[in-house]
């Protein structure tokens, strides 16, 4: 065998020694470095586990606020249009003018009919008071009246009687009959006394048919002030303003455009501001009111808003939906709900940045 065949056998035989230090080697360093994956990877699932311990959020979530419906409540054609589409109005703006020459007339016929029954009411009034004095009085007289009638009748009585008793020597037959005549006479007097004493007895019954005419009157007269007071409102009505602070939004209204009470003419989106979110139940065993809540925009990534949770509705979402889902059937399928939670905004609002109702929002709740 020669040198060279000698020295290749020789490498032949230490190969394999020298590929298993090697792997050695090689796995001396690999397990320093796979122990520290290893407890680089458990501290942070340590990490997430504690900071994710305390918070809770949602991405199913959105700015929420007041949106009122606008209606006339007059019909009319619409002669002014004071806003446009998106314009900020103050409180007791102008919105709309409804063309007001009906209701104008017909406050005008109200007003009339209002001083025609005030008048109606005062001569009558004082018809009342006069009656109160006159229908005493006129009983007075007819009492007095049939006193004098009996003073009267007495003396043509006992007159009469004189003459009857006389003689035919000391008187004449003229004079008996001219007693018998003024006898009858005072009589017929008598009696016409008597029945205007009748007539005049029922004082309270006669003041209390004037002052029942008066309350009629007086239940007129307040009919006709709230038929003015009723045309007064329906002119004011036709100018629709602003019952709040907000944004014109949705109006579907054109100068010209004859519209009617009950038609939306326009939406008002109010300032405030806050955000709906919708949590899982399962999330909801330490949420409180008044926890801190960190809010971001999905609109504004660079928008950070700071609040606090207000309340928890009490009841799901699902519960409150036109058809409510009924769960006493033998084929229920139990769903996780979720429950609205309202979300006041504290700080972050950026006046130049609009934050219109609907925008997608991610709150994360502190529970500490």
């Amino acid at each position: 065998m020669t040198d060279a065949q000698s020295a290749e056998t020789a490498e032949k035989i230490a190969a394999p020694d020298l590929q298993e230090e090697a792997r050695k080697k090689r796995s001396s360093r690999i397990k320093p470095a796979g122990l520290a994956i290893i407890a680089a990877l458990a501290v942070g699932g340590a990490w997430l586990w504690y900071s994710g311990r305390n918070i809770e959020s949602t991405d199913d979530a959105y700015t929420d606020g007041r949106a009122l419906n606008i209606a006339p409540q007059v019909t009319g054609e619409v002669i002014s249009l004071d806003v446009a589409d998106n314009q900020f109005v103050k409180r007791g703006d102008p919105l709309i003018h409804i063309d007001p020459r009906q209701y104008q007339n017909d406050r005008d016929l109200a007003e009339g009919a209002l001083a025609t029954a005030e008048a109606q009411l005062a001569g009558q009034a004082f018809g009342f008071e006069v009656a109160k004095k006159n229908f005493p009085a006129q009983l007075a007289a007819a009492k007095a009246q049939l006193a004098a009638a009996k003073a009267t009748l007495d003396k043509t009585q006992a007159d009469y009687d004189r003459q009857k008793s006389l003689s035919r020597q000391a008187t004449s037959q003229q004079d008996v009959d001219a007693a018998k005549a003024a006898l009858e006479q005072a009589q017929a007097q008598e009696a016409l006394a008597e029945a205007q004493v009748v007539q005049n007895s029922p004082v309270p019954q006669r003041i209390g048919e004037v002052e029942k005419t008066v309350g009629q009157l007086q239940g007129q007269v307040e009919q006709a002030r709230a038929r003015l007071a009723q045309a007064d409102l329906n002119l004011s009505w036709t100018v629709v303003r602003a019952p709040q602070d907000g944004w014109v939004t949705k109006r579907n209204v054109e100068m010209g455009n004859i519209v009617s009470p009950g038609q939306q003419i326009l939406a008002l989106v109010a300032p405030e501001r806050w955000v709906t979110a919708n949590f899982k139940e399962s999330q909801l065993d330490r949420m409180r009111p008044g926890q801190k809540v960190r809010i971001e925009v999905d609109a504004y990534p660079s928008l950070k808003l700071e609040g606090h949770v207000d309340s928890i509705q009490q009841g799901s979402g699902s519960k409150f939906t036109a058809f409510p889902p009924e769960n006493a059937t033998g084929n229920f399928v139990k769903v996780v709900q979720r429950v609205p939670v309202k979300i006041d905004i504290d700080s972050g609002l950026d006046p130049e940045l609009p934050l219109p109702l609907g925008l997608s929002v991610v709150p994360t709740v502190s529970l500490k």
